[in-house]
C-alpha cells in the first residue's frame, strides 16, 4: 500500500473511532506510519486529507443505506423500519461521522455537494420504499413525501445514537406514521383543519 493510501486509511479509522474534531496530525502519522511532510505532499493539510476520507464515509453510508432500502420493497413497513433500524445499530461510527460532516457544509463545497446529492437521492428512495413512488413520479410528490420519510429516518438516527435504549421501534414508527399518512401533501404543507 502507498503511503497515500495508508494515510487515507489511518484518515477513515481516525474518523470513525475519534471524528474529525478530535483527529491530529499525530494520531495521522502514528496511524499510517508515514510522516508528516507525506500529508502535505499527497493531499496538502491535514484536512484536506480528513476531508478527502469523509468524503469517502460519507459515500459509504449512502451505499449502506441504499442496499437496505433496495430490498425493502417486498416487505411491510415495519420490516423496513427494522432493517434501516438494524442497519444503524450496526453502524453507529458510520452515522456518527455523517453526522459530524453537517458541521463542515458551510466550509468545505465538496461535503455540501455530496450532502446535497445524498439528500436528494436518499428522499428518492424513501419515497420509492415507504411512498410507492417511482422515481418518474411528480417531482413535488417525491420531494415531500421523500423529505417526510427523511425526517423520519435523522430523527430516528439521532434517537439511536443519542439514547438507544428509549429510541423508536419500527412498529412505534409505523403506528405514528400511519396516523399521519393522509394528511401529507405535495406541496409538503398539511390541509389547513375546517370548522
Amino acid at each position: 500500500m502507498s503511503h497515500r493510501d495508508n494515510l487515507l486509511s489511518a484518515a477513515r479509522t481516525c474518523l470513525l473511532t475519534k471524528g474529525y474534531a478530535h483527529t491530529t496530525v499525530r494520531d495521522l502519522v502514528t496511524s499510517s506510519g508515514a510522516n508528516l511532510a507525506s500529508i502535505s505532499y499527497h493531499f496538502g493539510s491535514k484536512d484536506q486529507l480528513l476531508t478527502r476520507a469523509l468524503l469517502e464515509l460519507n459515500a459509504e453510508w449512502g451505499r449502506e443505506l441504499f442496499a437496505v432500502l433496495d430490498v425493502a420493497h417486498d416487505s411491510t413497513p415495519v420490516e423496513r423500519w427494522a432493517r434501516i433500524i438494524t442497519s444503524i445499530r450496526s453502524n453507529r461510527p458510520l452515522w456518527f461521522v455523517n453526522f459530524e460532516s453537517i458541521g463542515y457544509i458551510d466550509r468545505d463545497p465538496e461535503i455540501k455537494a455530496l450532502n446535497t446529492e445524498g439528500q436528494r437521492r436518499s428522499r428518492t428512495a424513501l419515497a420509492a420504499a415507504f411512498g410507492d413512488l417511482e422515481p418518474g413520479a411528480d417531482a413535488a410528490t417525491i420531494h415531500a413525501v421523500g423529505s417526510h420519510y427523511y425526517s423520519l429516518l435523522t430523527g430516528l438516527a439521532i434517537q439511536i445514537l443519542t439514547n438507544p435504549d428509549d429510541a423508536p421501534t419500527a412498529e412505534n414508527i409505523v403506528h405514528a406514521d400511519s396516523r399521519d399518512a393522509e394528511s401529507i401533501q405535495p406541496s409538503g404543507r398539511r390541509p389547513t383543519p375546517t370548522t
